[in-house]
């Protein structure tokens, strides 16, 4: 029970998260404050908040560290963009699955990725994904639930900070979701 009720404060954070963070930036007040980020350390701090919540449904969380990459971003924006890209990947990750978040260093960039081997899905739902127009709740391997803002809201985020955002997906393969992060200002 107290995996339960410690995976449902965990959502629900988010969502409420996610809510204030979506309803600041439709009113033109979230604040751009980019510097130099250590990012395995980021990543790090936000794979160490969801672990719980893997562990609840026995998923192998890890992040696969290459080399200290330096990126210019605003940190809580990343945080934000981090947290619910692992979040998800949790949320559509069956029981005993396996996330591993990555990064790859491309000339004036770094491509961070977080990749599971969850239900994934049609090209039809990649397409519209980032949309909150055409985007839709769909429910976890787990009966989690979600408001569907947290895509919306990564990438109106890595557009703020000079990147882009995309998603590899199969249904039934899983799913890997992509975004870029310049280095340098």
């Amino acid at each position: 029970y107290i995996s339960i009720i410690n995976s449902s404060a965990h959502n629900t954070l988010n969502l409420l998260d996610n809510l204030l963070n979506w309803a600041t930036s439709q009113t033109g007040q979230i604040c751009y404050n980019p510097e130099k980020i250590i990012l395995s350390n980021t990543i790090q701090e936000i794979i160490a908040l969801n672990k719980l919540q893997a562990e609840t449904k026995n998923i192998n969380l890890s992040y696969l560290f290459t080399n200290e990459i330096e990126v210019y971003a605003d940190k809580n924006m990343l945080k934000t963009v981090l947290r619910n890209l692992i979040s998800n990947a949790i949320k559509f990750t069956n029981i005993g699955g396996v996330i591993k978040v990555y990064t790859v260093l491309k000339n004036d960039h770094v491509e961070i990725s977080i990749s599971d081997n969850g239900i994934g899905m049609n090209e039809d739902k990649c397409t519209s994904l980032f949309e909150i127009s055409s985007n839709k709740n769909s429910l976890g391997t787990a009966n989690e639930n979600g408001s569907g803002l947290g895509l919306v809201l990564c990438k109106e985020f890595v557009k703020k900070n000079g990147g882009e955002i995309w998603i590899e997906s199969e249904e039934g393969k899983g799913s890997n979701f992509k975004f870029t992060l310049p280095i340098n200002n």
